[in-house]
């Protein structure tokens, strides 16, 4: 394993929690973060993790949910030459539960072509994207573990005067967690510790 410093962290006002690098800075110190997100990102490899809680899409059916978010992402922020390269199978997270139920979970990765901010398609990185759903049909919730990670910077792209332009260097050679790794990390180690968060009566 990768020399990687892993800290537990306190997620929308500790009501849930993570576990990943402490390389991670939480974005909501540089600029405003929408209630229902919390965004972490590594500056010096352009990789970042994000949290979501949105409203159960009830009429997403369980299996594949994970590959029609990665979809629905991918449609939202104009990505091209989107492919969904793997999905997981229905599971349940039984660590993860309200009143019994647990939580069932797909978890699906992509590839898309992503500008950054407001940069133009001819600035376009090509991004590996992990994508887990946690369904918590019991709160009405969705909750969304997304996972970027660079594998070609555009040289017109504002990641390259920080990260460099090409081919992205490895996180291994930087003794660095794979970010495939850290997102298995987040996501199993994702507890909610208040379910009120969601409106719910203990």
């Amino acid at each position: 394993m990768p020399e990687d410093f892993n800290t537990q962290r306190a997620l929308f006002g500790g009501s849930i929690t993570s576990t990943f690098p402490i390389r991670f800075q939480d974005v909501s110190t540089i600029r405003q973060v929408p209630d229902h997100q919390e965004v972490f990102v590594d500056p010096a490899r352009d990789e970042s993790l994000i949290f979501e809680l949105i409203d159960l899409k009830a009429n997403v059916p369980d299996e594949g949910s994970a590959s029609w978010f990665l979809q629905d992402l991918a449609n939202e922020q104009d990505a091209e030459g989107t492919m969904v390269l793997e999905q997981s199978g229905v599971f349940q997270a039984d660590g993860l539960q309200y009143r019994n139920t647990p939580a069932v979970v797909t978890t699906a990765t992509g590839q898309m072509g992503i500008s950054k901010g407001r940069q133009g398609r001819e600035a376009q990185n090509i991004v590996k994207v992990y994508l887990a759903n946690l369904r918590l049909k019991e709160v009405g919730t969705d909750v969304l573990i997304t996972a970027y990670e660079p594998m070609l910077i555009n040289p017109l792209s504002e990641s390259a005067s920080t990260v460099g332009a090409g081919m992205a260097v490895p996180a291994a050679q930087y003794g660095c967690m794979p970010m495939a790794e850290v997102f298995k990390l987040a996501v199993s180690s994702f507890k909610v510790n208040d379910w009120s968060l969601f409106g719910a009566v203990a």
